[in-house]
């Protein structure tokens, strides 16, 4: 029951219900042993006895003493985290630097080609369309081509068929005109 009173006053003023808990007792007997553990703090207390003058001005210096190596202490930790903080920022900062100088690198660079592909594809896309262009005037002129073959292909046959059909009136009026005969008898 002390030590559930001991245990709780090392972190808060200890209670009736916080006793019982630790303790796992009943309302009264918490309140009944923390009453006397409170009496016994108090009387405790009483029978210390005065400390002496030089003891006390020594634990004064001893704390002065300890206090000075503590800040003294602290400020070199301190200055040794600035430090090292400094040397961190400026690292970062480079770095940063650095990223920044090769997003810009990066950027002039894809800007650079994208203008050279946008410019090789309107040059292409011109060509093209000189060639569809071309492609097309190819075809209406094979189309012209091909129709004026038929056409003259159409007009050979009928000059031939003319050509034979005069070639037969020919020899048949050649015919007409000399007789077998005549070209057999003697001329007077």
């Amino acid at each position: 029951m002390y030590a559930a009173a001991e245990t709780i006053s090392a972190e808060r003023n200890p209670t009736v219900s916080s006793v019982r808990e630790a303790a796992g007792v009943s309302n009264a007997d918490a309140t009944r042993y923390l009453r006397e553990w409170r009496e016994e703090k108090a009387a405790a207390g009483s029978r210390i006895v005065a400390t002496p003058q030089a003891v006390l001005e020594q634990a004064a210096r001893l704390a002065g003493s300890v206090w000075a190596d503590a800040v003294a202490l602290a400020t070199e930790q301190h200055a040794a985290v600035e430090a090292q903080w400094a040397r961190d920022s400026q690292d970062k900062d480079t770095e940063l630097a650095e990223l920044v100088a090769d997003l810009d690198k990066v950027t002039t660079e894809h800007t650079t080609e994208t203008a050279g592909l946008r410019a090789e594809l309107v040059a292409a896309t011109d060509r093209a369309g000189a060639a569809e262009s071309r492609a097309t005037q190819a075809e209406e002129a094979a189309a012209t081509s091909n129709a004026e073959i038929s056409t003259l292909t159409r007009d050979l046959a009928a000059a031939q068929t003319r050509a034979e059909t005069l070639q037969h009136a020919h020899d048949a009026l050649i015919q007409r005109i000399t007789p077998e005969n005549t070209a057999q008898q003697p001329r007077q």
